[in-house]
């Protein structure tokens, strides 16, 4: 996955779902922290205010799952 990808398919799910999104993000932001690691995946959530709308808090460091 890109990270162009990525924001297309949370932006679908976000028009899609609105205010009940949550579970659908959550399955874009797993595959980007494991395709793309936690970088990426902080960037999703400050991006897309994520923490706030949908209780998708940013990771640590790409070493949390080690």
């Amino acid at each position: 996955m890109t990270l162009d990808v990525a924001k297309q398919r949370i932006e679908s799910a976000i028009t899609q779902y609105g205010a009940h999104a949550a579970a659908a993000i959550d399955l874009v932001m797993n595959e980007v922290r494991s395709d793309m690691g936690a970088n990426a995946f902080n960037q999703l959530v400050e991006e897309f205010d994520l923490e706030l709308e949908y209780n998708i808090a940013p990771l640590e460091s790409d070493y949390s799952n080690s």
